[in-house]
């Protein structure tokens, strides 16, 4: 019985043996059920123990059915992904092919008409100078041909304001003309970051005779020099092909003044020595003066005085272009300039900016104030409040600030670079129009009425927007007409409820002054001094002085600029055709008769500081870093004046994330 059991013992462990090198386990074990389990067991076990050689590795498995169908699962989304790329390609390749084989054909223009006035212009006016009365292509087409018998509208400028206009005006109601020394329109807010290459100068720009064609409108390239308002005549000074400057006329019958600014000057000498920023030009002059000094710089022959001051950046004035400027620079010694320029170049670098106010952008919250400052401070870019730039030489700049004692003292900046930003003045052309009209009494823009018309000229001829124009503010102008309106009674006093009526007039007039008048019983009862329940002409008079002090004039900025250009455009359009019904009911075809005074909305303001922006909305300012900087680029983005600009825009943004600005001199 022993004898018997010891066999099938060993026959236990042969079938394990050969059971741990077969592939399957389970199916190994199901050959040898014919011992007991308990005794296989028992067995196996006391020989394990006895035994002093390694047990054998467990065999490999095969893989399940799952991870081989994950497997075959991504390699067909791959095969797919690859194969829609692909196909993706061949389409954009195909409709470019398709594009290009339908628009590069022939096209032959042949007998075009042009009428023999377009070709050569009668001579007329006060200095019997050509008068452009027919353009070349007025008789090109049918649609033309219709344009040319409509009201001439002229448009002197091809900013922000002038872009508005043509936006919002009507295609068919006016022969339009655009006449701009430069070819094209720029996105000004971005100057900043195109001075140091952040984004490319040709995606800020649009062709004016693009964004004209929407109108069916023309356009000249010339510089308007003079204004003669009794024949309705612009003078346009035009480059000829020697170089010489010959001057035509350009009739109109209503004229848009929209040809912007110049800085002002304060006083300030030396200004020869610093640089603006307001035009493409401009933009392109920065960017080779930075990459000139850095490039100086980093020779071995400079000096270390003469590094400190090739890297020494001073802008004067604390408001948005100049901190963006400053804050463009940053950029670029921080991610440009320390990758590929020896980093002596970044150390030596200094930043400053000099504002004459207690706070960089004063016109903002004063909490942004307040960031923009402290990130300043934290980036090592030098701010001095309370200072006046003195003086601008060849090798810096002179400002003066109170010292310890309080008494003025004269600082030195050793500097090779100069932003000069620090207010507007009147363009040459918006001066000329100004000395020519007697109630024109501003110094930094031409005066116009709530209407934007200009005032002075002929009524309902003459238009100024953007910051060639400055809203009146001054209510005691029309005091004499205000209380010929509101005396009811005729004796020369005005009652509670004359002043009602007032009121409303005045804010008809200048509805900047809405707000400064809405306790019309306070105001009433403090300037009654006498105590008769009415008001004087001199009560009157000093009770709208006060009010026209407390009016702000609107900001020279693009929004103000192009919500006047949109509020023109549209009003405009509407005055043309409506014209006959105006016409056939009686009523005067004025600007009165078809739009209410112009009312600027604030939509709020924004300021780029370094991988970091602000937004001022009134009551309610946001600041941040990144989050806040593509917030600032989405708004400026969406701003731009057509999709090519957006995509290029885009494509240069996209472009300095990965391979960082052009360090190129053009």
């Amino acid at each position: 019985m022993a004898t018997r059991c010891w066999a099938r013992a060993l026959g236990q462990v042969n079938c394990q043996l050969r059971a741990r090198t077969s592939t399957n386990l389970w199916h190994a074990n199901a050959k040898c059920t014919s011992s007991p389990k308990s005794l296989f067991t028992r067995n196996w076990s006391s020989s394990s123990k006895r035994s002093t050689s390694p047990p054998l590795p467990p065999p490999k498995e095969k893989p399940t059915r799952s991870k081989l169908s994950r497997v075959v699962t991504v390699a067909r989304w791959s095969a797919i992904a690859g194969a829609s790329c692909v196909a993706s390609v061949l389409f954009i390749g195909g409709a470019i092919f398709l594009h290009d084989a339908f628009t590069y054909t022939d096209r032959h223009v042949e007998r075009v008409p042009v009428n023999p006035l377009a070709l050569h212009p009668e001579n007329g006016g006060p200095k019997d100078l050509p008068i452009a009365r027919v353009l070349v292509g007025d008789e090109e087409d049918e649609v033309n041909k219709q344009l040319s018998q409509k009201p001439k509208l002229v448009i002197i400028g091809g900013g922000w304001g002038a872009m508005g206009v043509l936006k919002t005006l009507q295609s068919g109601e006016y022969h339009v003309t655009v006449i701009s020394p430069e070819t094209f329109t720029t996105f000004t807010p971005l100057l900043p970051s195109a001075a140091v290459g952040t984004v490319q100068i040709r995606s800020l720009i649009e062709p004016l005779r693009k964004i004209v064609a929407r109108v069916h409108g023309h356009y000249i390239c010339g510089k308007a020099v003079d204004l003669v308002m009794s024949e309705q005549l612009v003078e346009v000074e035009l480059n000829d092909t020697d170089g010489a400057k010959r001057n035509i006329y350009v009739p109109y019958d209503k004229l848009i003044i929209a040809c912007g600014s110049t800085s002002t000057t304060h006083g300030v000498t030396g200004l020869e020595h610093s640089f603006q920023l307001k035009t493409i030009s401009d933009a392109q002059a920065i960017r080779r003066r930075i990459a000139d000094n850095f490039e100086i710089a980093s020779l071995p022959t400079t000096s270390p005085e003469e590094r400190k001051r090739l890297l020494s950046f001073v802008i004067c004035g604390g408001g948005p272009t100049g901190v963006e400027t400053a804050a463009e620079i940053y950029d670029l010694c921080q991610e440009d300039i320390l990758n590929y320029y020896p980093k002596l170049c970044r150390e030596e670098v200094s930043i400053n900016v000099i504002q004459s106010r207690e706070h960089i952008l004063n016109t903002y919250n004063e909490a942004i104030s307040n960031y923009a400052e402290a990130r300043f401070k934290r980036d090592d870019v030098n701010v001095i409040t309370n200072a006046r730039v003195k003086e601008i030489t060849k090798d810096g700049i002179i400002y003066t600030s109170k010292g310890s004692d309080k008494t003025l003292e004269d600082q030195f900046i050793p500097a090779n670079f100069v932003l000069w930003s620090t207010g507007i003045a009147m363009s040459p052309f918006s001066h000329r129009v100004s000395t020519l009209l007697p109630n024109q009494v501003h110094f930094k823009a031409i005066e116009t009425d709530a209407h934007l018309r200009v005032k002075g000229a002929p009524l309902g001829t003459v238009y100024a927007v953007g910051d060639a124009s400055v809203l009146e503010t001054n209510i005691v102008g029309h005091l004499l007409q205000l209380v010929d309106e509101a005396d009811r009674n005729q004796d020369g006093k005005i009652d509670i409820e004359e002043w009602r009526i007032m009121v409303a007039q005045i804010k008809k007039r200048i509805p900047m002054a809405q707000k400064h008048l809405e306790k019309i019983r306070d105001l009433f009862q403090r300037y009654d001094t006498d105590k008769d329940d009415s008001l004087n002409l001199n009560e009157l008079a000093l009770l709208l002085q006060e009010i026209s002090s407390k009016i702000s004039p609107l900001p020279a900025t693009a929004q103000v600029a192009e919500q006047q250009g949109k509020y023109l455009g549209s009003k405009l359009s509407k005055l043309a055709r409506q014209r006959e019904i105006l016409a056939a009911n009686g009523i005067p075809a004025t600007d009165e008769a078809v739009a209410k005074p112009f009312k600027y909305t604030h939509l709020g303001s924004l300021a780029y500081i370094g991988n970091a922006a602000v937004f001022d909305f009134g009551n309610k300012s946001f600041m941040g870093g990144l989050a806040a900087m593509y917030a600032w680029r989405v708004v400026y983005w969406s701003e731009q004046v057509s999709m090519r600009t957006r995509a290029l825009i885009m494509f240069d943004w996209i472009i300095r994330g990965i391979w960082g600005r052009d360090l190129s001199r053009l």
